[in-house]
């Protein structure tokens, strides 16, 4: 919308922190634990559709205690990045797949959904707003979290009618430390993140919070993620806590679960599969059993094994565990598929490298 009177005006008079408190927390800035000066907020009634859109000081939010989004969940996000440049500018990384995928989570939830141009303003605009909270060092990157829910209260099991669009960010190193460590991954077999015909495929709240006990019970068992296998036949691999999965073999060819409404349709997963096939890989978007991959990392047939999201990019599997299953990939090490593969997209994603499929949304 360049060139247009932009619909998220900006408060001057929003309070900035201090530089040299915002230098301390860029140093280290772990995860989700240091917050930017501002957020977008952007309101939504049948009678005025979508209005009164802001850039104002990040602040906690008042919501009637009836409010959907508490009542019955009617949340849904996004998670995505802005990167800082080697001119010292700053991009986003096909913020339009974001946009669109919230479209589709809202469509599941009954919530009215953000227009794509809207949704790219404000976080343009917020993102534009605390440019200075944008990490420099490598590894780091501002990450993003545009929300949307229902806010009418109502006790009514029925879709919301007034929603709000947010977005906040936070300054972010690698969620894993280093990001060459191999994960050990606990599997869980009693447990389902998603079943056909239900939210699986909709980031939303819900998805999320029914995972959090499962990561849990890894966590307990001495493992960084759980890695959730489908509903019906507790048998073929879907996804981890908030990652896709994929899997390399020794022939040269690439394997990860097919989307079919269970698995969260990645922008990282999709990305990566464009990627591979550009270097050559075979790419099959296939099920995949959890005894046949105990059977091939075994025989050698498997030798890597990585998830890969916005928060992770890409996270190499070194050890794999469960109450019928242990085994290692690869020796326990990262594998050179899984680092070529890392390493080509984070040096397009912080323009180090040419970008031929136009992926990168430069902000300044």
């Amino acid at each position: 919308m360049d060139g247009e009177a932009s619909v998220f005006v900006q408060d001057a008079a929003a309070p900035r922190r201090p530089e040299a408190e915002r230098q301390a927390a860029l140093r280290d800035p772990g995860f989700g634990r240091v917050f930017t000066d501002h957020m977008a907020t952007l309101r939504y009634t049948p009678d005025r559709g979508w209005h009164d859109g802001r850039i104002e000081a990040a602040a906690p939010l008042s919501l009637h205690p009836a409010a959907m989004a508490l009542q019955y969940a009617q949340l849904v996000f996004e998670g995505m990045k802005a990167y800082g440049l080697p001119d010292g500018g700053a991009a986003l990384f096909r913020p339009a797949e974001n946009a669109r995928r919230m479209q589709r989570s809202a469509a599941r939830m009954g919530i009215e959904p953000v227009p794509e141009a809207l949704f790219l303003e404000g976080v343009r605009s917020l993102v534009r707003a605390d440019r200075d909270w944008i990490p420099r060092q490598e590894g780091a990157s501002l990450y993003l979290r545009p929300f949307l829910m229902g806010t009418d209260p109502s006790f009514a099991v029925r879709p919301g009618r007034d929603y709000m669009f947010c977005v906040i960010a936070s300054p972010a190193a690698p969620i894993f430390g280093s990001t060459t460590k191999p994960l050990t991954l606990w599997i869980s077999d009693t447990l389902t993140r998603a079943a056909p015909g239900g939210t699986g495929a909709a980031k939303c709240a819900g998805s999320y919070g029914a995972s959090l006990q499962a990561v849990a019970e890894a966590g307990r068992e001495g493992c960084d993620q759980a890695i959730f296998l489908d509903a019906v036949e507790r048998r073929w691999i879907e996804e981890l806590g908030g990652m896709n999965i994929m899997f390399v073999f020794a022939d040269g060819s690439l394997r990860t679960p097919p989307l079919g409404g269970t698995i969260l349709p990645g922008v990282t997963r999709d990305s990566l599969l464009i990627l591979a096939r550009d270097m050559g890989l075979t790419v099959r978007e296939e099920p995949y059993a959890i005894d046949q991959w105990q059977e091939d990392a075994r025989s050698g047939r498997l030798t890597e094994a990585f998830a890969c999201g916005t928060a992770a990019v890409v996270a190499p599997v070194g050890q794999v565990r469960g109450r019928r299953h242990e085994f290692a990939i690869g020796g326990g090490q990262a594998g050179q598929v899984t680092e070529r593969l890392r390493t080509a997209l984070i040096e397009i994603q912080r323009g180090r490298a040419p970008d031929p499929h136009g992926w990168v949304d430069r902000l300044f």
